[in-house]
């Protein structure tokens, strides 16, 4: 929770340069809490593991948060019960005159394809256009970091030798920004992929800072627009048995199919995977909420601008 004290104590100064949350009386006074609007485009094909993953590292938070879920019109799930996307779900078109404090847009099985192969990219890219002017800080994960990028930067991605799949040490570049509060001097983070982006890319676009970078799996964080866009190439909301269940079965299907690097307990699937990115996961996602949401969106969502 945040630490409430009068206005120009000097001890704000000091305790906002050590990333502790401050709230000083003027705000304080002028807030009649309200819950953040959250609102998730969930592209992943198991729709309902996805929003586990998700809801769970966003419940780790004492802020009140109303979470919705956004659909594509012009994309018809395959693997998730119709009724429960008419239950839980709203088009775009329902929902483009909202505004919200959060958006998170997941990654999706397209990755192979050329950009503008994909069947929904005038829909999608009218989201991340919409994002821009109606969401205070959104998160892009996986393809969707890589399809944001390509379409706010354009940063290009390239096709990997063999799939990027594991668990991986990432190196925060700036311990000082308060995404990375409490956080190691490294932490692990899953990844599933047959595409990457290149540094080189990233750092010739002044608007872009690679925050975090791996020397295995590469870039790994870029932030844009002072927090107000983050681009993620893995899964922090990944649970324990996610690579185990994606191995498992491709296994069954292909005969290329590697071990997830750094996984399993003795490099046995039987024994099962050691979890070592959930700490840093659920930290990663209450700095977003408390840093990047809750402390820059206005009390009146409809200032979001």
């Amino acid at each position: 929770m945040p630490l409430r004290l009068p206005d120009r104590l000097p001890a704000i100064d000091l305790l906002k340069q050590e990333n502790i949350f401050v709230m000083g009386d003027a705000r304080a006074h002028a807030q009649d809490i309200r819950p953040l609007k959250i609102v998730i485009l969930n592209l992943m094909p198991l729709k309902i593991t996805t929003e586990t993953d998700l809801v769970r590292l966003l419940s780790n938070t004492p802020l009140q948060l109303d979470i919705n879920f956004m659909k594509l019109q012009s994309h018809t799930p395959k693997n998730t019960p119709i009724e429960h996307m008419m239950m839980f779900y709203r088009s775009f078109e329902d929902m483009q005159n909202e505004k919200f404090d959060g958006m998170i847009i997941t990654g999706a099985p397209v990755e192979q394809l050329d950009y503008e192969e994909v069947s929904y990219w005038d829909e999608i890219t009218r989201i991340f256009a919409w994002a821009r002017t109606h969401v205070t800080s959104t998160l892009y994960i996986c393809w969707a970091a890589q399809a944001g990028l390509y379409y706010h930067y354009g940063v290009p991605k390239y096709q990997l030798p063999k799939k990027m799949f594991g668990i991986f040490p990432q190196t925060p570049l700036d311990a000082q920004l308060p995404i990375f509060r409490g956080f190691d001097d490294t932490f692990k983070m899953p990844h599933s992929r047959h595409t990457e982006l290149h540094r080189d890319d990233i750092l010739a676009r002044p608007e872009l800072t690679l925050i975090a970078e791996s020397e295995e799996s590469g870039v790994s964080i870029v932030m844009a627009r002072g927090g107000r866009e983050f681009f993620i190439t893995g899964h922090l909301e990944y649970a324990p048995d996610t690579l185990d269940r994606e191995y498992r079965r491709d296994r069954d299907i292909r005969d290329d199919v590697d071990l997830p690097r750094n996984y399993y307990r003795n490099d046995d699937p039987e024994q099962g995977p050691v979890v070592t990115w959930r700490a840093h996961a659920n930290l990663f996602y209450a700095n977003w909420i408390n840093y990047y949401v809750y402390q820059e969106t206005p009390y009146n969502i409809n200032e979001i601008a």
